[in-house]
């Protein structure tokens, strides 16, 4: 395989705190090693279409503090089709590039891994405030969010204490509840509500009576927006039963302010070394891969194996989060 020389790089998918580190970073590293940088404007949709432009190191400067994306993002459906995807690798030759950076999730990863198939040589950085993708232990954004969610939820227990209350508050996460367990568990709730755990209203209720009697005079419930009984659910059926149960909820649904914070240390410290990491596989001829993250260390897996999987969370987190709420 010929020596990259140019690179893209694009955002894909939602966005999440430290994206803007990773740009810099993929930006930077590649013009080090003499390549020609490139951005794609909008995801996916802006490579079909070819908006693209030149990038320099001055161009990056200044948005390692940034929330977002400065390439903006989008989901885009076509790319899954065979239409989209050729004119997706026509950008691509038109324009001489030969390597291909793409920062997102799940969805996002897919994509790579099909235009990968196509014969482009792409590395794809993890990068979703979910952290439910395979092949890393950790992804950019997912700290910063669940810092946002943990900031919250302690504001809402000065609420709950004072007023003698229950709140609700529901956090982002998909169909994985890494978000709402960290938070819950750093933040003290009395019950915690994820996809990976089967439950019902009545057995929040109980905790939350249980919790009562041992002395406590508020509770902090945590949802995770994926979970069965989500945070409407839980609130019209203790609405509903309010007299039998004792208990009134307040409801809270943070929805995407966990996105748009600016990225912790972890974070940036993160979107640097995957960035930087996925530009020295792509100049060192290899290509097809995942650059994650697994015991502290930089890892790949091949793209074709994170594609259409998703990664639960441990177990043990779980575990814990039940021993606590006492």
């Amino acid at each position: 395989m010929a020596a990259v020389q140019k690179v893209a790089v694009l955002t894909s998918g939602g966005d999440a705190p430290g994206m803007n580190a990773a740009i810099r970073a993929v930006v930077r590293a590649g013009i080090s090693r003499g390549a020609e940088m490139f951005g794609v404007e909008h995801g996916y949709t802006g490579l079909m279409s070819g908006s693209l432009t030149r990038l320099g190191a001055r161009d990056v400067g200044g948005i390692i503090q940034r929330g977002g994306t400065m390439l903006g993002t989008t989901r885009c459906a076509e790319l899954k089709t065979p239409a989209g995807l050729d004119k997706a690798v026509a950008t691509l030759r038109e324009l001489g590039i030969s390597g291909l950076v793409v920062i997102g999730g799940n969805g996002s990863q897919s994509g790579a891994a099909a235009l990968d198939a196509k014969g482009v040589a792409v590395v794809g950085v993890a990068s979703t405030i979910d952290n439910d993708l395979y092949g890393t232990d950790i992804t950019i954004g997912a700290t910063t969010a669940a810092d946002i969610a943990l900031e919250a939820i302690d504001r809402l227990r000065v609420t709950a204490a004072s007023h003698q209350r229950a709140f609700l508050v529901e956090v982002m996460g998909r169909q994985c509840g890494y978000l709402a367990l960290m938070a819950g568990i750093a933040g003290g709730a009395e019950a915690i509500l994820v996809p990976e755990v089967e439950t019902d209203p009545e057995t929040v209720a109980r905790e939350l009576c249980e919790a009562r009697e041992r002395g406590k005079s508020h509770a902090i419930v945590v949802v995770a927006e994926g979970a069965r009984y989500n945070a409407a659910s839980l609130a019209e059926h203790f609405n509903t039963h309010g007299q039998r149960l004792g208990f009134e909820l307040r409801v809270s649904l943070l929805g995407h302010i966990q996105r748009g914070g600016s990225p912790g240390v972890f974070d940036r410290m993160l979107a640097t070394r995957l960035g930087a990491g996925a530009v020295e596989r792509l100049l060192g001829g290899h290509h097809g891969e995942l650059v994650g993250m697994v015991g502290g260390k930089l890892v790949t897996t091949r793209l074709s194996e994170v594609a259409g999987r998703s990664r639960p969370v441990d177990p043990q987190w779980i575990e814990l989060a039940r021993m606590l709420a006492v």
